[in-house]
Parts: C-alpha cells; structure tokens; sequence
C-alpha cells in the first residue's frame, strides 16, 4: 500500500460560505473585474465586484420575495453563460441549494432530479429547455410542480424588480446563516448503471478547496489572472473554477459554443485556460493541419519535435546548446504563432477527465504552455491531486492539493481523504456506506500508483478493465488515449473483454477531414461512409495501430479495428459533457459491431 498526504497550507474558518468570497472581493477592490460579459448587442463588457454584488444581492431579494426558502432546491439548465454564476450567488445569498442540469438531459432524467432533490423552482435558458423541464416533471408525476422560469425571457428582470420590499438587513440574515458543513449544491453524476447520483457538494468543500488551491497555485491564479470558461457549468470541473476565481479576484468570461472559442480567446487574451484533452489535441490537430495546408508540414513537425525535446531536456535538467538555439528559433518562428491563436498571453491551463498524452504535454510545455493535469471526481469538487509547478512532472497528475490525501491498496485502487470530498449520496444511505472505509476513505474505482516524489500516476479505471479470453488484464485507457491524440481520430473505445485478442472502433473527426483529404490529393468532399473503408484512411490508421502498439506487450497489443461512420456524441448518449466515453453505452450499442469485428477475425484466420 502507498500513501501520500499533503498539510494545509492556511486555516479556513468552519463557519464561510461561497458568498464571503464575493463580500471579500466588493469590499477589498470594488472596482476589480471579475466578469467580462456579453451585453444585448453582443459587444464584450466587463463587471466590477462592485456591480456583480449589487446584481447578485438584487436578484437574491427577488428570490426571498418569491418564497424560496433557506435549504430550498433550484435547478438551473442553461449553456455556459454569464447568468449562470450570476443565478449560483443569488441562490447561495437567499440561502438556497443550487442543483445543476446538463442541457443534454433527457425528460426522464430531469424527472429523477426534480424528484430527488426536491426541486422548488427551475431555471431554464430556452423555450426547448423549457419544454423538456415540463415534460420531465408531468413524467415525475410530483403533487407540487416546482415554477419553471426562463432566463432568456424577463424572468430575471422581473426578480430583480419583486426585491425591492426586502431589506438589506434579512438578505445579509438570508447569507450569513450557511457554515462550512451546509449542503451547497447537488451535482448529479451518472454511474455504471441505474440512476443518477446526487453528490451533495457543501460550503466547505468549495471553500477550503478554493482557499488552498489559490495558495498552491500563486503566480498562476490571483487577481492577476483571467480564463474563458467553455466547458459545461453544470460539471463540477467548471463550478469549482467559477468559484475559485471570484476567491481569487480573477476575471472570467464564458463561452456556450466551443467554435467560437478562437475567436473569443483573441478578445479576452486570457492567461489560464480550463479544459480536457480532447480540447488539447484539436488545438494542435488544427495547427498541424493549418501548416500542412500552408506548404509547411515540414517546419511544424520539425518545431513540434523540437518543443518536445526540449521539454524532456529542461526535465531532467540538462538542455544542450543545440537545442537552446532550435527552441529559440521556433519560438519566434511557430510557437508564437500558436500562442497568439489562443490569445498571446495564455501561459498555463488545467486539463482533467482523461489523461493527457505524454507527448502533447511536452509539446504546449515545449511552446511555453503549461498544462497541469489534475485528477478528480464529482465526489472530490474537482481535482483532488494536481500536477503544480513546484512538483511538475509531465505524465503525472501530481501531488494531492493541500489539506487531501491519497492511498493506493494492494489491488492498485486509489482511495482520497481530505476537506474536499462531499458529504454524502442523496438519499442513497447503502451506498454511502459501501463507498468509504470505516476510517472515512472515499473509494474512487480508479486505479493508480505513485512516484518516488509521492506524485499520482493514474492507470486505468478498475471496473474498465478488460480481461482477455487468455486471462490477460488490459487497462483501455492508454491505448485509447494514444489513439485519439492522432489528428484524423475523433474517439477510440478499445474492446475485448472475454475475447481472443484486443480489438479498437475508431470514429473519425469530421472537422479535419477535409483538409486531411485535400492535403492527400484526396476528395474533400468525400462521404464519411465512404471514408470508413478507404484504403489511405485504414493505411494511416494502421500506422497510428501500430504505433500504439509498440508501447504495450503482444497480449495487450490490438489486433483489429473497425471505423465508424457516425460519431460517439454527447446527444448519443456516449460521451458526458465532459467528453469522456460512456464505456457500459457504447457496448450496449455496439454489441453487434463488436461481434463482427471477431468473426471476420476468425473467418481470416481460417483462410490462412
């Protein structure tokens, strides 16, 4: 067994609030921008603390005035937007408990949450929200129907003008009263099979964490620092960032359409990006295909090489001259280039979800990114390890952030502790009990190791592994990993559990494609049907097989693959709005395509 533990690394009073942050920033510097937001007209504007409060605190009157209750739920279904943190803070100062919904969920799911939770209000972003609320609640059948309010209407004009009868004197009554240990929202996370489940998120959670990350990670998140927030608001990742910036005074502004992303980063110039690693790897798939494009394939794989190399180098601490003068060249030559697409002033970003690939971590290291991967769960309000400077090792995700630990057991599942893991399952007592130790250790189901500095090193997930027909375990993760960081592929899910031999479906990026085509003197056009069984497509993909293969023993090499002519997608059903593969989904789906794939197999093997 290993373990590691890091101390506090400041006292956190037991009786803050998320709401002490923002009273913090308003009174301190009133004036500092903690938003940049998007008007009527669409033009970019910046909000002080100063108007955030008074917006917050306006709309918490209306809140009260309209009979939400201290402990009261409210879930909120919108795309990433400004109004989304706006409506958090506003809950949390009328004392309410926010719950967050994907706006992917299906009516089914929204009737499981508005059930459980006990909804007693619902904001929606959009009509089509709207109606999917309203269908899952007549599904859930409830007595009382919680009020559906639409934020793209003037609901929240409407609320701002009903706070007028409330005073400042019960508002500051209404905020005060939640300590540390008060529920502060439910975040409903998808397991294995059955229902979704309520991770019941407190006060403390988000503050202690906040609190002490902003310690771990000075010069990298302070007033100084600004981010634009893409991903989900209603998956934790996003929710802790939203949280820990207000605490750090830093600015945020926020995306609901990953296509527009470039663009807005070119606005916003931001110095901290949030993301997962798919995000990664289209930034410098598009790169790689912008050069090959531009006649200058070469120089690129030269610099990418170079960027790589060089961060190994700085590493292990021993960077030859050589290498210095290349770097320095590329700098000016291609990695500025790229750092000038993502705003000119990005300088370190955090990725969780899914492992980073080695390389593509050297690579931004190499161009003057630092990605800090981290590794967390719903049930630990984020990541409950990172990979911060004063330990950074590319492949790892650090060490546990202060005031957490972890341990690793025998059988290689990795077990955390600390201030920031969640209180409990809602209304789910049996599993509570079955998912921490009788010492209070939260099993994660992932598995993992640790480095001779204490750093974790993830694995694989314990119920994904695969045991071949020759009893061979394959952990899926590092193969997939490998294979979706090549430029044409979309996702990977590798199978063969109870099989011969380890087999892949490929999806294909349809974003790239055409360029790819065009660059091989190919049809951009062509049907994605028809690119599935097409001879340079399978050759090039081979190549990325083989590739991957070399890094892993013959039992756990893969044999065969197939490519799927429709993506796996959020709206499918298999990927989470984090991106990551629904693995129990994709197999229920692709059960016979998985079949194929080993008769065809075994007719080959016969014919030889």
């Amino acid at each position: 067994m290993q373990e590691t533990a890091i101390s506090a690394l400041i006292d956190v009073p037991s009786d803050m609030n998320i709401t002490d942050f923002l009273e913090q920033q308003r009174t301190e510097d009133p004036e500092n921008v903690l938003f940049t937001r998007r008007d009527d007209a669409g033009a970019w504007v910046d909000v002080s603390a100063a108007a955030f409060h008074a917006d917050v605190t306006v709309l918490a009157k209306g809140l009260i005035q309209r009979g939400v209750a201290l402990g009261d739920r409210v879930g909120i279904m919108s795309a990433t937007r400004y109004e989304w943190s706006l409506l958090d803070f506003a809950l949390w100062y009328a004392g309410a408990v926010s719950v967050p919904v994907y706006e992917t969920s299906s009516a089914s799911q929204i009737a499981w949450i508005a059930e459980d939770s006990g909804l007693s209000l619902v904001f929606a972003e959009t009509s089509e929200h709207r109606s999917t609320i309203l269908e899952g609640l007549k599904e859930a059948g409830l007595q009382q129907r919680p009020e559906v309010l639409l934020i793209e209407s003037s609901a929240l004009e409407q609320l701002r003008e009903a706070g007028a009868g409330v005073s400042d004197q019960d508002l500051e009554i209404r905020r005060a009263t939640a300590v540390g240990e008060d529920l502060a929202t439910i975040i409903y996370t998808s397991g294995a099979t059955g229902r979704p489940k309520g991770c019941e998120l407190t006060h403390g959670n988000f503050v202690d964490h906040s609190r002490q990350t902003v310690a771990a990670m000075e010069g990298v998140v302070g007033r100084h620092s600004s981010t634009v927030l893409f991903l989900p608001m209603a998956h934790v990742f996003a929710r802790f960032i939203s949280v820990l910036f207000i605490a750090a005074g830093g600015r945020v502004a926020h995306t609901p359409d990953i296509k527009q992303l470039i663009e807005d980063l070119g606005v916003i110039r931001p110095t901290f990006l949030l993301g997962v690693p798919r995000v990664f790897e289209k930034i410098y798939n598009a790169a790689a295909l912008k050069a090959e494009g531009d006649g200058k394939k070469r120089i690129f794989t030269a610099a990418a090489d170079a960027a790589v190399d060089w961060s190994r180098a700085t590493a292990e601490g021993r960077v030859p001259l050589s290498l210095r003068v290349k770097h320095a060249v590329f700098s000016k030559l291609v990695y500025s280039k790229l750092r000038h697409r993502m705003g000119g002033n990005v300088t370190h970003a955090f990725s969780g979800g899914s492992p980073l690939g080695e390389r593509l971590g050297h690579f931004f290291n190499g161009v003057g990114i630092q990605i800090i991967e981290g590794y967390g769960l719903t049930e630990t309000t984020a990541p409950v390890t990172g990979n911060i400077p004063s330990v950074y090792r590319i492949g790892t995700v650090g060490i546990p952030l202060p005031g957490n630990a972890v341990r690793v057991q025998a059988d290689g599942e990795l077990l955390v502790k600390g201030s920031i893991v969640f209180r409990g399952y809602r209304n789910r007592p049996e599993l509570h009990a079955e998912s921490f130790t009788a010492d209070g250790w939260f099993y994660t189901g992932d598995l993992g190791r640790l480095d001779e500095a204490g750093r974790l090193i993830i694995t694989g997930r314990k119920k994904e592994i695969l045991v071949t027909a020759g009893g061979k375990n394959v952990a899926p993760a590092q193969l997939e990993d490998a294979i979706r960081a090549d430029l044409l592929v979309s996702q990977a899910v590798v199978v063969g559990d109870g099989k011969p031999f380890i087999s892949a479906m490929i999806t294909l990026d349809g974003d790239v494609m055409p360029a790819w085509l065009r660059s091989q003197g190919l049809d951009p056009d062509t049907e994605m049907k028809d690119l599935t069984e097409h001879p340079q497509v399978l050759a090039h993909l081979q190549q990325v097989i083989d590739a991957t293969n070399a890094s892993v023993s013959k039992a756990e090499s893969i044999r065969s693959f197939t490519v799927l002519e429709d993506d796996f997608t959020i709206d499918s059903g298999h990927l989470t709005p984090s991106l990551k593969i629904r693995r129990a989904e994709v197999m229920r789906d692709f059960q016979r395509v998985v079949e194929n794939l080993y008769e065809k197999a075994a007719h080959r093997a016969k014919r030889h």
